[in-house]
């Protein structure tokens, strides 16, 4: 059993902007945020979504030698390989640190069952626990009509247990505004010890709702994504009952 924490109780708008075919916005460092206000998405539901699959290239040994063998399969769609417990040892967790603008700060995650409200604060809610990497993924809501109670919210994501495989994984982070494209985060950088990853932070900058690009791996787990982002919450270790295991 691996170790990992648990809450105790206790401006500019540069971004990629894709194509139309895909209809996405992607994060990148270079073009790292984007503002939900001035695209007219600060209100409603966003849907913020984990989904990750097995790298191809874990698979079938070198692809540029398969190609050579067989030069027809450059014709072929590439294949999707959904994985499984028994493909890769792995369990991504999604979560998000906030802080409220009255002061109130905490957690949602699966761990601990910390799932959150929609409708009252924090105003972010975990749909739940997703341990296989199902097609669904995770997913995370947050109320933008409450937006003006909302400082700012840390989407984190981080392996439960098991062996750290970042490096394996072929992880994305989804935002689905209610109005205009989606805006997409790769957790494509090679970390293979890496536990967790700050991936995105949405802030309430004074009354625009911005979303910036972060992608920062830590080596440990929700204390040292705290620590970095100064949120001051005091953390145990934790662990998944049976049920949510």
């Amino acid at each position: 059993m691996g170790f990992f924490d648990g809450l105790r109780p206790g401006r500019a708008g540069d971004f990629d902007s894709g194509s139309a075919a895909s209809n996405a916005i992607e994060l990148t460092k270079r073009h790292s945020q984007v503002s939900l206000t001035k695209q007219d998405a600060a209100t409603g539901h966003l849907r913020i979504n984990l989904a990750w699959r097995m790298r191809t290239s874990d698979f079938g040994g070198n692809p540029r030698e398969s190609l050579l063998r067989h030069p027809l399969k450059a014709l072929r769609p590439p294949e999707v390989i959904g994985h499984s417990q028994s493909m890769v040892n792995v369990d991504l967790d999604l979560g998000c640190l906030y802080e409220l603008a009255d002061g109130t700060k905490g957690v949602v995650q699966p761990l601990g069952g910390l799932l959150g409200e929609i409708n009252a604060a924090p105003f972010v809610k975990l749909s739940g626990d997703d341990r296989f990497g199902s097609a669904s993924g995770e997913t995370i809501y947050v109320n933008l009509d409450h937006r003006d109670s909302i400082k700012r919210l840390l989407v984190f994501v981080y392996i439960y247990d098991q062996t750290p495989a970042f490096d394996r994984t072929h992880a994305i982070v989804t935002l689905y505004p209610s109005n205009g494209p989606r805006i997409e985060i790769g957790l494509d950088e090679r970390h293979p010890q890496a536990r967790s990853c700050a991936v995105v932070m949405i802030e309430n900058v004074k009354g625009e709702m911005m979303v910036r690009r972060e992608v920062r791996f830590v080596y440990g787990f929700q204390a040292e994504l705290d620590r970095l982002y100064g949120w001051g919450l005091q953390w145990g270790r934790g662990y998944k009952t049976k049920a949510e295991r």
